[in-house]
């Protein structure tokens, strides 16, 4: 059985963790796997959004601790350094949207992709866990980089110290999230909001997403500049002039994210 399925629905791509019976939790195989079908959305010009799920109850349970405690298995160091930081890099530097349909628990690494996503649906059961320091860890994949900046240092701080479980409708209420949908409608509504995104002008989201991982670190300054170079660029695509001359004739644009 493939540890993750994918497959490309109207230019979407759809991926989805495939080790149900251990809560989607990741091991060499599957991190390699997502990696390289990320590299292959990264490439296609037939995928202009990507969206990111799990297969049965869970979305992600994070690392899978049989591959940690294996004699045989890789370092810690080495998982975090070669299986997680890889994908966590790639979801934010791909230039296309990334939409995750989280559908049940997401606890420590697994949480800490969703977040890393561009936009983060959840079912109304879900729960996200900051699980790392019940095992005496740190948080990974990009944990301590994005969770602070998105809901505060006070409040990521207790969630990773204390592990707390959030539910989904919490989680949107914290701006973790982009919005908390029914259990049973998740696929439905996530798939809906990837294909809106893939019919856009993905060009110009692209080089948006570009412009919001930037102003992560620039001043207002370097950021300013920053998006008189994009708009720049965006001026010179086929979906700028597109957009415009749609407009003017009272017509629906066309866009070829090009």
């Amino acid at each position: 059985m493939k540890t993750i399925e994918h497959h490309i629905e109207d230019q979407v791509c759809i991926i989805k963790l495939n080790r149900p019976k251990v809560f989607n939790s990741f091991n060499k195989e599957m991190a390699m796997q997502l990696q390289a079908i990320l590299d292959d959305c990264e490439k296609n010009a037939d995928v202009r959004a990507i969206l990111l799920t799990g297969e049965g109850k869970a979305f992600c349970a994070g690392q899978d601790l049989q591959e940690i405690t294996d004699p045989n298995g890789p370092e810690l160091s080495a998982i975090v350094r070669e299986h997680y930081n890889p994908i966590i890099e790639r979801i934010r530097n791909i230039e296309k949207p990334i939409v995750c349909a989280v559908n049940g628990v997401a606890a420590g690494a697994g949480a800490n992709i969703a977040l890393a996503c561009d936009i983060t649906i959840a079912g109304e059961s879900v729960a996200f866990i900051q699980a790392f320091s019940k095992i005496g860890l740190i948080p990974d994949s990009g944990g301590t980089f994005f969770l602070p900046r998105i809901i505060g240092m006070q409040k990521a701080a207790a969630l990773m110290m204390l592990a707390d479980k959030i539910m989904a409708a919490d989680a949107e209420k914290m701006g973790m999230i982009y919005k908390v949908c029914a259990d049973e409608s998740l696929m439905e509504e996530t798939l809906k909001v990837a294909k809106k995104l893939a019919s856009l002008p993905t060009i110009g989201l692209g080089l948006t997403k570009r412009a919001l991982n930037k102003s992560m670190t620039n001043d207002l300054t370097a950021q300013l500049a920053l998006e008189d170079e994009l708009q720049t660029a965006a001026g010179k695509t086929y979906d700028y002039n597109e957009g415009v001359t749609a407009f003017l004739e009272k017509r629906k644009p066309n866009f070829k994210g090009e």
